[in-house]
């Protein structure tokens, strides 16, 4: 199981010596087996929510339950990806992505065949042997995405994992999770800031308001997969979504 739910979460940093709100009191759920995604302004404090959850952040105010039960800290309950790839540079892609199997001292056997499929289900085949320094940013991304899969976890935290990557790759990437996510039926949170992305993947789509960031609203995306951008109900979907985002886009022009 992986039901996800926030509740109240309150966060300030200090910046240049001065307060800085940066959430207030937000409240969401994912429920077991769903595909989320959070869109909201540039630096609303989106990731600020990811480092709260996985326990790398404590937060002012506010609780963390997974599947009833609230938690503290770093439980190792959740696969996170961050915007940066964090690849360990003294070694090889397979070594990279092998990580968790090692950590969580699994034969590293089997584990190394599921690698090796990843690999090249995300385009990476050849590339077993590389080091980082030697691939693209995009290349390296997939490499992360592989990484995270491989830590088996039953909720995936995904920040913008495409973010990298041209327009092409980026849908056939997204097809790709698509279909990853329908065989393993992981709980998955995804921080886009691309609306089409998150109106082609998600469940349900939550809206933050700029900065302090809190709950603006949750839309349900009740469409079937495969979906298509060009669908009339998926375009009356992201007139919404759009609407919405530019009134906080607007807020935060107005501050700055």
């Amino acid at each position: 199981m992986g039901k996800l739910e926030v509740k109240n979460l309150t966060q300030t940093f200090t910046q240049k010596g001065d307060p800085l709100r940066v959430l207030e009191g937000l409240d969401l759920t994912v429920d077991d087996g769903q595909f989320v995604a959070l869109l909201g302004p540039s630096g609303c404090g989106k990731s600020t929510i990811f480092n709260i959850v996985s326990g790398l952040l404590v937060p002012d105010t506010g609780e963390i339950y997974l599947n009833g039960e609230r938690i503290y800290g770093n439980t190792g309950d959740f696969a996170y990806m961050q915007q940066k790839d964090l690849l360990l540079p003294w070694r090889t892609v397979l070594r990279n992505v092998l990580i968790g199997p090692e950590i969580h001292d699994e034969p590293l056997n089997t584990a190394e065949i599921e690698a090796q499929q990843r690999l090249v289900q995300l385009g990476l085949s050849g590339f077993e042997h590389s080091y980082p320094m030697q691939l693209s940013g995009g290349m390296r991304q997939r490499v992360a995405l592989v990484r995270t899969l491989l830590f088996r976890k039953e909720i995936l935290l995904l920040d913008e994992p495409f973010g990298a990557l041209d327009a092409m790759t980026r849908t056939v990437m997204q097809s790709i999770l698509l279909d990853i996510w329908s065989e393993s039926r992981q709980t998955v949170l995804l921080i886009t800031h691309d609306v089409e992305e998150a109106l082609l993947l998600a469940d349900k789509i939550y809206i933050l308001t700029a900065r302090p960031a809190t709950l603006k609203a949750e839309l349900p995306v009740p469409l079937s997969r495969p979906r298509n951008i060009t669908d009339a109900s998926l375009i009356r979907l992201k007139k919404e979504l759009l609407t919405l985002l530019q009134v906080e886009m607007s807020k935060v022009f107005e501050a700055g």
